[in-house]
């Protein structure tokens, strides 16, 4: 594989998921409930981890160890976002959590450094920085209404240390396994945590089952399944410290862009400080001599 290719699916993963972060609200404000949203999303990995599986010839790999790895990358992926919408956002202050969450590659990358001992140049060390740095500027949100108790945080510490510790697991499982097969177990772990958030769904309420409803959150979902595979292969080609970072910034940037055509929002100038370090970090990432 060409050294520059983890470049190539970490940005397709970076437009995929800003794409969707701009549209993920949309099926919810016209009447299909989050929990279900979920369960839509499931349903979307199976396309992306056929194609994976058609790649490799269909030779899955069933061994213990692997089977192992693909379960724990999996429940840490799909229980982190299921979390997040049945448990965080219904708790607490999403201008609070957002930054949280979005700080998870800290977490991937010192597991990394400690225990994979990865390493990058000094201009590498600076995109990794910037990147940081624009992730929680990207992720400022004005605070609206008053919110009791801690249990949101709790939720939301959860969901960064699932996200972060998946990306760890993602790279390190590369090492000994097909980014495809990770993926399938991903779509398997994923599938069998939508009895959940089906429980979870009240069906006393109206639900909007046309196309705007669960059609178009197909549609919408089907860019962070595709994203989603994309990035394991990100992992499986480039380094986990540069790969999070990169991605956990990037995408909000184009999610901002996106939000401010569609909904006519003008970003606040701390977002727009974000932007920008998020942009220069990418273009000093994308140049990292060591990947």
């Amino acid at each position: 594989m060409n050294k520059k290719h983890w470049l190539v699916y970490a940005l397709v993963t970076t437009l995929f998921w800003g794409v969707w972060g701009a549209l993920i609200s949309l099926p919810e404000k016209n009447g299909f409930p989050a929990t279900l949203i979920y369960v839509v999303w499931s349903l979307t990995m199976i396309i992306p981890a056929l194609f994976a599986l058609k790649n490799i010839n269909w030779k899955l790999e069933t061994d213990k160890k692997s089977i192992l790895y693909g379960a724990i990358i999996g429940f840490l992926g799909a229980g982190g976002q299921l979390i997040l919408f049945t448990g965080a956002i219904m708790e607490g202050p999403a201008y609070l959590i957002f930054p949280i969450i979005s700080l998870s590659p800290v977490v991937t990358i010192l597991l990394s450094v400690i225990f994979l001992k990865e390493k990058a140049s000094a201009r590498g060390w600076i995109g990794i920085i910037l990147a940081l740095l624009a992730i929680p500027f990207l992720s400022y949100q004005d605070p609206e209404g008053k919110f009791f108790g801690y249990l949101w945080l709790v939720y939301a510490l959860l969901v960064f240390l699932a996200w972060g510790l998946q990306a760890y697991f993602m790279r390190f499982a590369n090492k000994t396994m097909k980014a495809e097969s990770i993926f399938f177990y991903m779509m398997i772990t994923g599938l069998l945590l939508s009895p959940i958030a089906i429980w979870m769904t009240d069906f006393s309420k109206v639900i909007n089952w046309g196309y705007d409803g669960p059609y178009l959150a197909f549609a919408i979902q089907i860019l962070n399944s595709v994203g989603a595979l994309t990035i394991v292969y990100a992992f499986r080609y480039g380094k986990a410290i540069i790969v999070s970072p990169l991605t956990n910034a990037v995408a909000p940037v184009i999610t901002v862009v996106i939000s401010l055509f569609l909904y006519q929002v003008f970003p606040h100038y701390i977002i727009l400080v974000g932007m920008a370090l998020a942009v220069i970090s990418m273009f000093v990432l994308a140049f990292e001599e060591d990947s």
